[in-house]
């Protein structure tokens, strides 16, 4: 079921499409543009079952990154993109020790490594591919590929960050795109307002985060991270059950405690807005909640004793009320 739920929520999730457009066909989208990682399926970016390697067969993410020659932040995008598979102990996810020997094994390591893991902004990216960044900003706006990363500037605008060996390969699949003019559908997409970047975005990230567990709850409230309060609420109607989703609902980009000013700019990109994404988000997390209820319920708090409603007696040294001294009660 997390499988199927996932897939469909990826197949479902097409940028600009020239049949919605009312075209036969759009110049240079043989294979279609580039799509972020399958959620729901189990060996995904960073994935690894629950004791594959336990805590005396393992190192914290912090070693890890030593061991390899990473900066943290790069580990951690190691990590996100699959490059570096993690696992389940009883000290949290760590990295096991056959893991840390594969990776330092292959070929070219670490150079080829950290060449993958380089992400580049739109200067960067468009000087990489050889084209101007108004282009490589409406392909990316397209949806022809997906960003990794992306951080609020002084401005309160959003940068978005690609790995630069998914350009490349952008690039070498179809460089029909990289000159000549936009093709009709993207331009009428476009020209619509169509942005594909956050939910491009989005869908990436909820494909790493879901590929960590197998937990259905936990798969469960990945997906309900991505939906605001008002959206999470219709679609949920247990309050129980959304408190557990709250409680499980995993941290879609680290900030820090000073980034209160920027708070709503990154709201507005973790949170689905456009309703055909909501839409894709709230079937799958329906499926999902269909697989955590027959796992197991929501907790709910254990009832209260219902106090008898004739007994008026006073708590021993509980002080009387104002208007229990006016009227002389007890």
């Amino acid at each position: 079921m997390a499988v199927r739920m996932g897939q469909e929520l990826l197949e479902s999730q097409e940028p600009w499409s020239p049949v919605e457009l009312g075209e036969s066909s759009v110049p240079g989208r043989a294979s279609g543009p580039g799509r972020a990682s399958v959620p729901g399926r189990g060996s995904g970016p960073g994935g690894g079952s629950a004791g594959a390697g336990g805590p005396e067969g393992s190192v914290a993410f912090g070693a890890a990154a030593r061991a390899l020659g990473l900066k943290p932040r790069e580990f951690e995008l190691a990590v996100q993109l699959g490059e570096v598979r993690t696992v389940t102990t009883g000290l949290g996810r760590r990295v096991a020790h056959e893991e840390l020997r594969r990776v330092t094994a292959d070929e070219g390591f670490p150079e080829a490594l950290i060449a993958r893991l380089r992400v580049v902004g739109t200067a960067e990216g468009a000087e990489l591919l050889g084209i101007s960044q108004g282009r490589l900003t409406r392909l990316a706006r397209g949806g022809f590929f997906a960003p990794v990363r992306f951080y609020v500037n002084r401005y309160r605008a959003v940068v978005w960050l690609y790995p630069a060996s998914e350009l490349t390969e952008f690039a070498a699949r179809q460089p029909e795109l990289l000159s000549g003019r936009t093709p009709p559908g993207l331009s009428a997409a476009l020209a619509a307002g169509e942005d594909w970047r956050a939910a491009k975005w989005r869908s990436r990230r909820v494909g790493q985060l879901l590929a960590r567990t197998e937990d259905p709850w936990e798969r469960a409230a990945v997906l309900a991270s991505v939906l605001g309060s008002v959206e999470l609420a219709s679609s949920v109607s247990d309050r129980y059950e959304r408190a557990h989703l709250r409680a499980l609902r995993p941290a879609l980009v680290r900030t820090r405690p000073e980034a209160g000013a920027v708070r709503d700019v990154i709201d507005a990109v973790v949170t689905a807005d456009d309703p055909r994404e909501i839409r894709r988000y709230r079937a799958a997390l329906a499926s999902a909640l269909e697989d955590a209820r027959r796992a197991r319920p929501a907790p709910r708090p254990a009832a209260e004793a219902a106090r008898p409603r004739d007994d008026r007696t006073r708590a021993p040294g509980r002080p009387r009320s104002l208007w229990q001294k006016l009227t002389g009660r007890r």
